[in-house]
């Protein structure tokens, strides 16, 4: 009987020493970590690069003054529709500079003396009309009696010699004149130099005028100079264009430019309307410097893309306006994929930790094309899989989690 005692008073005693030590145990067993689950899922998966850009008028007509002159004020507003030919303002000769009383004497004695010239110039006119026609006369007489039967006077030497002076005298009258007409364009020049002066201007307008047109049918796209006023020939005035030829150039990190080639795929978006479609016409061979909002150096490339949706969808889109580009780098409708947040690297292999039940496994898989927020998943899981995002330290093999 006392051996029936001891051995259940052993046995009672064992058990409350199991039932203590699980209740350790329980009591020090970790806490289960927090995680944040994603399923593994198959669908559409697409790697893009994104940036902003502007779109712009292709072919721009910078219109420039073509003479100096007085500008008058250009009619047009910026939107304005122009026909080719069409003119947009006018340019006025300069006006002549005023002549002081010593300049005005000065401008007079000149045209006294362009006056004395000419008329000096029409004297030596007379007399080289006088020798000359004499000339010819003597000629003429000599050539008559040597026409006749009994030629003992006149010798073929004397008519030889009164051509020849005829000759000169016609020489000598043709340059008198010439010299006339010289005397005349310059009393003429000293006329109108001291009658066209801003001294005695009778407020006419001038009657030459120089017509500013627009070389191409579009609109105005910005005026450069609205006022009227005085302007230098080559100065700018306005820019024209045709506002329904518009691309659109972004300017591309060179590490991504790298990547693009001409005729690859682009949409854009954000910029107030749908979602259009366009191509890579040209990426630029030259990169050049820029500054981030951050105020980090970059290296940037200008690339152009042309819209090939229909202009019925993007007809409010204008000059200058910003949108975003996507540049399309692999597309595919039917994938595995998994949130990249959920994968990380170890031992140059991709590992994901995988939740069973209310424990994580360590699970190596096999990686394709990612754009950052989706990564294609080769090998490793299968759909309806269960993978802990932004997995931190506290997880290892067989952890307990805890979903959010």
């Amino acid at each position: 009987m006392s051996k029936k005692r001891l051995s259940g008073k052993w046995l009672f005693w064992g058990m409350v020493t199991v039932l203590a030590m699980a209740a350790i145990a329980f009591a020090f067993r970790p806490d289960p970590v927090w995680v944040d689950l994603a399923e593994v899922s198959r669908g559409p998966l697409e790697v893009s690069i994104t940036e902003e850009g502007k779109a712009r008028v292709k072919d721009r007509y910078l219109i420039s003054a073509p003479v100096s002159g007085y500008l008058h004020r250009v009619m047009p507003e910026v939107g304005d529709s122009v026909s080719t030919g069409q003119t947009l303002t006018e340019v006025d000769p300069m006006p002549s500079a005023i002549l002081d009383a010593r300049s005005r004497a000065e401008a007079e004695a000149k045209m006294e003396s362009a006056r004395s010239a000419l008329n000096s110039a029409q004297q030596k006119v007379q007399a080289a009309e006088a020798e000359a026609r004499f000339a010819r006369q003597e000629l003429e007489r000599l050539e008559s009696l040597q026409s006749r039967s009994d030629n003992r006077f006149v010798s073929e030497e004397q008519i030889e010699q009164a051509r020849a002076t005829a000759d000169r005298a016609q020489a000598i009258l043709r340059s008198a004149r010439f010299d006339q007409e010289v005397m005349a364009h310059e009393l003429e020049a000293a006329r109108t130099r001291l009658e066209v002066s801003a001294a005695r201007s009778n407020g006419e307008q001038p009657k030459e005028r120089v017509a500013v047109t627009s070389p191409v049918a579009g609109a105005v796209l910005s005026v450069v100079r609205k006022s009227e006023g005085v302007i230098q020939a080559g100065s700018p005035i306005a820019e024209v264009g045709d506002p329904a030829a518009l691309e659109v150039v972004i300017d591309v990190l060179s590490f991504d430019a790298v990547k693009l080639q001409p005729g690859m795929e682009v949409r854009f978006s954000g910029w107030g309307g749908p979602e259009l479609q366009g191509l890579v016409r040209r990426v630029e061979p030259v990169g050049f410097e820029d500054i981030s909002a951050l105020g980090v150096e970059e290296q940037r490339v200008q690339v152009v893309a042309d819209i090939t949706s229909p202009i019925e969808q993007w007809q409010s889109l204008g000059d200058g306006y910003r949108v975003d580009a996507s540049f399309i780098l692999w597309s595919a409708e039917d994938v595995l994929w998994a949130p990249s947040s959920a994968i990380f690297s170890s031992d140059d292999q991709s590992w994901v930790f995988l939740a069973r039940d209310d424990t994580v496994h360590r699970q190596p898989v096999q990686t394709g094309q990612s754009n950052g927020l989706k990564t294609r998943i080769l090998d490793g899981l299968k759909v309806g899989d269960r993978v802990v995002r932004h997995p931190d330290r506290q997880l290892d093999e067989g952890v307990r989690i805890r979903a959010r």
